[in-house]
This record gives structure tokens, C-alpha cells and sequence, in this order.
């Protein structure tokens, strides 16, 4: 191995050499070259080389321990808060066009570009090598990845996140079938938080199955195998005809009925994914990437990239998330980001108990009535904090967590955030009218994303941030693979955030009673109002689930607002919807959908003559 043994030890070496791959040296070599670490540290799956992450990030203050045992807080900058989407870009050779929303750079331009900052970005730092599994270990599903960083944070974040890979990486016997990150917090502050954000790079590079984020800490930048792998392992299923999807993985458990049925839902960051995902009573498999595929029996079989949750903080408290909450305040290894904490405790926003008037957060010492330089308000916490944990440490984790022939999927979910639009629930008329619906997503912006909030968004499959292949090839690969299906999973779209007058019309626990119902149409229990724009449910049948679920009496009132179709406003949906598609390019099947359903909304409007249409009218 070319590199200085004072930077790799000969018991790192042997680490590396143990695998009997020439591509994972290669690449050591490479960047230790580039990069100019200190010390190079090799990371296996032993109890030791885990338990070194941990140790190293608490020494070198990117983490700090809280009063809980196991937990610890991290903070990144106050400008390294979210996922930067103008500075991610799919790396393309030169005049190479992908979709018009996916923003690209020229291959070689952004290349010679970000090697430039990558050389010495590591001098006085230490390299840490790891390797991980996307997906449980010797599965026809899973994909092997390696990490090399510079940031301790990262490495323990991965362990907690990710299966350990090593034993997968020696399953290779010397393939290049891989992929591979390389990342570097770079120049730190005195606080230890990321000093060049101007700088900072999020190059994906599709023909070099990897990819190179620098100057950033915030983890959905720097956490390689999160939505960066997301977009490697999209070409590689596009190409392969398996699907690749930004969704959670669920068992759904109907009382005294002894079953249980998994579903797969998308939903845009801060839209109810996890929440949903972690409904009292169900299980959970994940909360955030799925591979899935045609299984030998002709249904849709689907594992659970991530072994941990990165999940949102905020509004996570004991009424209206109780697993997690009772999680997060009890002992076990975690890591907090971007919360207040004050004498060793930490405090994030909506926890539901009352918070202290001073602390210290991402912004540095924290008092109530801070602004900014802005003149802007500074939080106790940041909207988009988070926490870091395993999925073992969960009650409801689902057994079939690490099965690598993955769980049978029955039943499919696309969320948005849509104020005055769409229904609760809704099933589709058809698999490819499924699509159309999650081909049609819309979401008002949050904070999980760097720049302004409640702007209504075009997010196929809550998938678009993350595409790599033209959104066209996208859809048609999702309705071909339904084709290739003996039985396809029933398709349903939520929508939690429906208001009038500026109040919410869904209770936060009401989610339980549309799950509910979505696993009933999938067993054909329950019949369904046929709507313009899809199947809905009977009022007698919400009725009865919300009184045996949640114990609450349900209004035809509240049945009406929630259900009504709303003729004006679907219609102009569907014209930005066919503005966007006229330009990117669709399967001939979405036009149809799209033709048909207009159609449908038109001759609905004209037989009631209303442009709210009561569900009690159809």
C-alpha cells in the first residue's frame, strides 16, 4: 500500500488488505494523497472500531455528552442547517440535458473544481475508512458503500444509521460493484462547526459511483449514505428495473383481526413521514429509503436501506408522538443536533413542556429574544433539529427488520402538504392512476430545505430532489414495473394539513383512522365513494374507525369539510401539474390520467353546478 505508514498504521494496513479488493485500496490511496490526513483510521465491524467513532467525536468536541446516558448533542453552523439543493449538483458529461428541476454541473468542470478544494483539506485531521451495507447484509437487495470522512460526527451518525459492511465488502472477492463517499467538514471554527460554507460542494457523480461533499456538516449533506447514495442507487435501479423510492416501511396491524399488512409510503420532508411511519400500535421497518423489487411469487417485496432514524424534532411530544418521545427521553446511545441544551438537558421545539430562557443551541449562547443580523427572531432550537438512533431502540421496531428477502409490500402511500386542495385520503382508480397521483405530489417548502417556507412545490414520489434520471424514464419505470407484478399493491395519497379558515381539519392522531381504512381497502373490507379523483371513504365506515382507534366521535360536519371535492381547485392543480409535464415529458398513460381525470372534475362540476362538491352528493 502507497501511503506513509506513519499516516496508516501496518494494523490499519492489514484491515484494509483483509478485504482483497484493489478498488478499496486504490481509493484510500487516491484521496490520502489528495486529502493529506494526519492519521488514517480504518473502521471494521468490531465492538472496538465502533465504539472509536463515538469516542473521537466527544475528544474532539464535535459532540458533547448530555445528562441522559448514551445521549449526545451536536451543532452545526447556523448556515449549515438544511440540505443545500443550489450547491447539490448530478454531475453530467458536457451537453447532457436531465430533467429542467434537477440541477446539474458539467462532469469535468466540477471535478477539477472540487478536487481543487479537497487538496489539503484533511492536513492536521484524521481520515476515518469505514464500510457499510445499504440494506441487510447478503441480500439480493443490498448494496455495499464506503465512507471515507474527516468528521467523527459522520462516522458515529453512520454506525447508528447503517449496517456495517465489512463482511459484505469481503463478499465482493475484489468487485468494483460499489459505492463510494468522500466528504470533509473542512476548515473548522472555534466551535468546531464548518468556517467555508461559501465553499461547500455536494457533487454527485453518477459515472464514478460516488460522491464528494465538502465544507458542511449538516448530515443530509454529509452523510453519504443518505439521500446522496438515494441518487446512485436511483440510476442503478432505473437501469435494473427494480425501484429505488424515498418512502417508509411499515406493518399495519388492525385490532382483533390477526394480521399484518406493510406498507410503503413517500412523503416530502415534513409532511408526516415519520409520524406515520411510528402510529401507536403498528411496527415499523423504516422511516426514509426502500428498495423494492419483484419477488419470486409476483409481488412487490421491499427492505429497509437504513438500520437508525434521522428523524425531524420538532412538535415531537407525548401526546402526539408518544414512542418516540418516551424514546428520546429515556437511557440509550443518541445523538441530538441543532437543539437548545441547558445544564446537560435538551429542549427542541413543540416537545410539549416548558423550555428554559437561556441556553446554548447552533447559534452559540442563546437567550429568549435574540435576533439575528437580519432582525429575525433566533429560535431555542432549529426548526429542522433532529435526532440520530438506531431502530432496535424502538418498542414497535418490526421483526422483519434485517430479513434480507425483505416484507411483502400491499399497500402504497404518496403524501403532500396542501392546505386547501386534496382530501385526507384518497385511493386511486387503477396501479398506472397510482402513479399519476404520486407522478402529481405537491408540497408547501419547509424548513428540511435551505431557503423560503410555503411555497407550493412539484414533488413526484417526494422523490424529485433526489432524481438523477430524466422524470419521464422515472415514471414509466414505475408503471412498468407494476406490469411485471401478479398482484400489485393498492395505491392511496394522504394529505394532513387540509385548513379552513387558517385551522387545521385533521386532528395530528386522525392519521391512525385513514391507515386504518387504507388497510381495510387493501383486504376488501370496506366499499368506497368513486370520486373524480379517486376512491373515498363512507362516512359510517370513518365513524366507526375513529371511535374504535382514537375513542372519538367523528361529525358529519368534519366529514363534509375534510371530503368535499374541491372542483376549482383540483382543476388548477391539474394545469400546473400539465404545464410541468408538457415540458419535462410523460408516458402517453400519465396524459391519459391526466386527460381523464380533467374530464371527469368538468362533467362533475357541470352535473352539481357547484365548485365544492359534498361527498354526500356523489
Amino acid at each position: 500500500m502507497n501511503v506513509d505508514p506513519s499516516i496508516l498504521s501496518k494494523e490499519n494496513t492489514e484491515k484494509l488488505k483483509a478485504l482483497n479488493n484493489p478498488h478499496v485500496m486504490h481509493i484510500v490511496e487516491e484521496y490520502a494523497k489528495i486529502c493529506k490526513p494526519n492519521k488514517i483510521t480504518v473502521l471494521t465491524d468490531s465492538k472496538q472500531d465502533v465504539e472509536y467513532a463515538r469516542t473521537i467525536a466527544l475528544e474532539k468536541g464535535e459532540e458533547a455528552k448530555l445528562k441522559m446516558a448514551g445521549h449526545t448533542v451536536h451543532f452545526d453552523g447556523p448556515k449549515d442547517q438544511g440540505r443545500d439543493k443550489e450547491n447539490t449538483k448530478i454531475l453530467v458529461p458536457k451537453g447532457v440535458k436531465l430533467s429542467k428541476s434537477i440541477n446539474t454541473g458539467e462532469r469535468e468542470e466540477c471535478l477539477t473544481e472540487v478536487m481543487g478544494i479537497l487538496d489539503g483539506i484533511m492536513k492536521g485531521k484524521e481520515m476515518f475508512v469505514s464500510f457499510f451495507c445499504l440494506g441487510p447484509e447478503n441480500s439480493k437487495f443490498s448494496l455495499c458503500a464506503l465512507q471515507l470522512t474527516d468528521s467523527a460526527y459522520v462516522a458515529h451518525s453512520e454506525n447508528i444509521l447503517y449496517r456495517s459492511g465489512y463482511r459484505e465488502f469481503k463478499r465482493l472477492k475484489g468487485s468494483d460493484k460499489f459505492f463510494y463517499f468522500i466528504h470533509s467538514a473542512g476548515e473548522l471554527n472555534e466551535r468546531g462547526q464548518t468556517k467555508n460554507v461559501d465553499k461547500r460542494r455536494i457533487y454527485i457523480d453518477l459515472e464514478g459511483n460516488r460522491v464528494l461533499t465538502i465544507n458542511n456538516q449538516y448530515a443530509g449533506n454529509s452523510v453519504g449514505l443518505k439521500k446522496l447514495a438515494l441518487r446512485l442507487a436511483i440510476k442503478k435501479a432505473n437501469n435494473e428495473d427494480w425501484l429505488c423510492e424515498h418512502m417508509f416501511l411499515m406493518g399495519v396491524l388492525p385490532k382483533g383481526k390477526g394480521r399484518k399488512t406493510y406498507f410503503a409510503g413517500a412523503f416530502p420532508s415534513g409532511c408526516g413521514k415519520t409520524s406515520t411511519a411510528m402510529i401507536p400500535g403498528q411496527t415499523i421497518v423504516g422511516d426514509d429509503i426502500a428498495y423494492l423489487r419483484v419477488g419470486d411469487d409476483g409481488r412487490a417485496y421491499s427492505v429497509n436501506v437504513e438500520q437508525g432514524i434521522f428523524g425531524i424534532i420538532e412538535n415531537v411530544n407525548a401526546d402526539d408522538d408518544p414512542l418516540i418521545f418516551e424514546t428520546l427521553k429515556t437511557p440509550r446511545e443518541l445523538i441530538f443536533s441543532n437543539v437548545l441544551v441547558k445544564d446537560g438537558v435538551p429542549y427542541w421545539l413543540g416537545m410539549g413542556e416548558e423550555t428554559p430562557k437561556e441556553g446554548l443551541n447552533y447559534a452559540g449562547e442563546w437567550k429568549a429574544g435574540m435576533i439575528d443580523a437580519k432582525g429575525k427572531p433566533v429560535l431555542l432550537a432549529h426548526k429542522n433539529a433532529r435526532y440520530t438512533m438506531r431502530l432496535s431502540e424502538l418498542p414497535n421496531v418490526d421483526p422483519e427488520l434485517h430479513n434480507p428477502n425483505g416484507v411483502p409490500v400491499d399497500g402504497i402511500i404518496y403524501g403532500g402538504r396542501d392546505s386547501d386542495t386534496s382530501p385526507p385520503v384518497a385511493q386511486s382508480l387503477s396501479w398506472s392512476h397510482g402513479v399519476f397521483m404520486g407522478a402529481a405530489v405537491e408540497s408547501e417548502t419547509t424548513a428540511q430545505v435551505l431557503g423560503a417556507e410555503g411555497v407550493r412545490t412539484h414533488d413526484p414520489m417526494a422523490n424529485m430532489d433526489f432524481l438523477v434520471v430524466p422524470l419521464a424514464t422515472y415514471i414509466e419505470n414505475h408503471i412498468s414495473f407494476g406490469e411485471r407484478l401478479d398482484k400489485t399493491p393498492k395505491v392511496f395519497t394522504t394529505n394532513y394539513f387540509l385548513k379552513k379558515d387558517g385551522k387545521f381539519l385533521n386532528g395530528k392522531l386522525d392519521k391512525k383512522v385513514w391507515l386504518l381504512w387504507m388497510e381495510g381497502r387493501v383486504h376488501n373490507e370496506y366499499s368506497a365513494l368513486e370520486t373524480p379523483i379517486g376512491y373515498i371513504p363512507k362516512y359510517e365506515d370513518l365513524k366507526k374507525l375513529f371511535k374504535e382507534a382514537l375513542n372519538k366521535e367523528y361529525s358529519m360536519e368534519s366529514y363534509i369539510q375534510q371530503f368535499s371535492i374541491r372542483i376549482t381547485k383540483l382543476l388548477q392543480k391539474l394545469d400546473r401539474i400539465e404545464a410541468i409535464y408538457l415540458e419535462e415529458g410523460a408516458p402517453e398513460v400519465f396524459h391519459e390520467h391526466l386527460k381523464q381525470q380533467r374530464s371527469r372534475l368538468l362533467d362533475a362540476q357541470k352535473k352539481h353546478n357547484k365548485e365544492e362538491i359534498s361527498p354526500l352528493d356523489l
